[in-house]
């Protein structure tokens, strides 16, 4: 072998070699923020352009038939499901996956501000909804879950569902929401929510369509990971300095503008 050859398959070996050890300290870090469920996790992931990018895996949102609409949604083509009173002078728009782990921690740190600002009439919010990790990780669960949501809000519990939802979501890699049984069953968690009605919405998929829908917008809306969260129009997480407390004195101060 000549030596031009060693040199560079040598060269190829320790490229190769350095690309490893980077993918392996990004996922150490990235898996260290989700398990130490840090509000500065979500932060510093959010700031960095998502925990999930877009371009990891292309998600497998798409689904036949019509394009059904949940009750009630808002925003371009109707692919926003609002919480909060339509009069309220600011709104929070938030992109997110039901399988993602850090949109979990974002919820399970911003639920009671989120609720005490939607409630009081001061902050209305935009459900987005992606599928992320159907694509990156296999499955159904994403869109199972969504669709699931999307027949909460035909019955008016939509935030309540939601919430159920977060608080039950299984790891990552399990894709325990592709099962409408443990979606069902979760429901039961919501006073009144499963009825024939819901129970049917459900298991048919009515609303698959829409969530492909609403999965392809957000391939093609330049966010490039979940949770992607603005307010008013403008990215919350870019100088990893948010906290609850301080995110409810912006919408304040927004409020008075």
């Amino acid at each position: 072998m000549s030596e031009k050859n060693r040199e560079g398959k040598r060269t190829a070996r320790e490229r190769l070699a350095a690309e490893r050890k980077k993918q392996r300290t990004a996922e150490k870090r990235r898996r260290g923020l989700i398990v130490g469920g840090a509000v500065a996790g979500v932060l510093a992931l959010a700031a960095a352009g998502g925990v999930l990018a877009a371009s990891a895996g292309k998600d497998d949102g798409a689904s036949a038939g019509p394009v059904v609409t949940p009750s009630g949604a808002q925003g371009k083509d109707a692919l926003a499901i609002p919480v909060g009173e339509d009069g309220a002078r600011s709104t929070l728009t938030v992109w997110e996956d039901f399988r993602c782990p850090v949109c979990k921690t974002f919820e399970d740190a911003y639920r009671s501000t989120l609720h005490e600002l939607t409630d009081s009439g001061q902050l209305k919010i935009e459900y987005h909804f992606a599928t992320i990790i159907d694509g990156n990780m296999r499955g159904s669960g994403s869109l199972r879950a969504t669709n699931a949501a999307a027949c909460a809000q035909d019955a008016g519990k939509f935030p309540e569902y939601h919430d159920v939802l977060y608080q039950n979501q299984p790891q990552e890699a399990d894709d325990r929401f592709a099962d409408n049984g443990r979606l069902l069953d979760l429901a039961e968690k919501v006073d009144g929510l499963r009825t024939d009605a819901f129970e049917k919405c459900v298991e048919d998929g009515t609303h698959d369509s829409w969530v492909a829908k609403s999965a392809a917008a957000f391939r093609e809306s330049g966010h490039q990971g979940t949770p992607t969260v603005l307010l008013n129009g403008k990215q919350l997480f870019e100088d990893g300095t948010l906290t609850p407390d301080k995110f409810k004195r912006m919408v304040v101060e927004a409020n008075k503008a």
